[in-house]
């Protein structure tokens, strides 16, 4: 049985989450989108990724809790964590933009795994938020290093510590999320948002991409410089070429992504 089912269309993939009830990240699913990712990385025909749950009710309301009885004493479960990370990971580090559609509750792992992706966008009746604290445990998928890096120690440690939930607006005026739109309307948002990006170079994407994540973790010169390497990269690209030739003959640019 296929728990993450994958459409393409036109340089977008589609990544849809579909584990009823509440689309929970068991580690059936775990596996599945690991593997999925892996093939969507080295796609060449897929510019950008979308990543949602299926139905109305959930993007992905965390952990299934019914796998973690078993893990309770077990003093030897870091391997197994860290092989989580790497499926996290896979998403954060992709090449191509990521987008991902909370169409409604987004809580625990399901909010970390929206922490991967580069754009989010929710439905107007999302709830967000890392309750984990409340079960004695803590955000183990990278939401205790990734929420804050996107909206700020103070904001993360109070939703970290309280466990509370936000509303999709609450979500948007502290950085949580780029947009909010009505009920059902994410998908369409997003497909429309990832063909604007598809537009563009795909060498300039991945280099911006680059440019952004890894500046995230550098001193500024140091980060100055990193830019100025991808800036010159992309001066070696046949992109650029017709970007500029494009430009000049006041055309649309058709971009090759070398």
């Amino acid at each position: 049985m296929n728990l993450v089912k994958v459409e393409k269309h036109d340089w977008i993939a589609i990544v849809t989450i579909d584990n009823p009830p509440m689309n929970a990240l068991s580690a059936a699913v775990k596996e599945e989108i690991s593997e999925i990712f892996v093939d969507l990385n080295s796609d060449h025909e897929v510019l950008a990724i979308i990543l949602t749950g299926a139905g109305q009710k959930a993007f992905m309301a965390g952990a299934d809790i019914k796998e973690l009885p078993q893990r309770i004493g077990n003093p030897n479960l870091f391997p197994q964590f860290m092989k989580n990370h790497e499926m996290f990971n896979s998403i954060d580090f992709s090449t191509k933009p990521t987008i991902a559609v909370l169409n409604g509750y987004t809580l625990g792992g399901g909010c970390e795994l929206a922490l991967t992706c580069d754009l989010r966008i929710a439905e107007e009746h999302a709830y967000i938020g890392v309750p984990e604290v409340k079960l004695g445990l803590l955000p183990g998928a990278g939401g205790t290093q990734r929420l804050p890096r996107l909206i700020g120690e103070a904001k993360a440690k109070e939703l970290l510590f309280t466990g509370d939930h936000l509303s999709a607006e609450e979500a948007l005026k502290i950085g949580l999320v780029n947009k909010v739109v009505p009920t059902g309307g994410g998908l369409e948002e997003a497909i429309k948002l990832a063909r604007k990006i598809c537009n563009n170079s795909p060498s300039a994407l991945k280099n911006i991409k680059k440019a952004v994540d890894e500046g995230l973790e550098l001193p500024l010169l140091n980060a100055l410089e990193r830019e100025a390497e991808l800036f010159q990269d992309l001066f070696l690209k046949e992109d650029v070429k017709e970007g500029v030739q494009a430009f000049l003959e006041k055309r649309k640019p058709q971009f090759q992504g070398r």
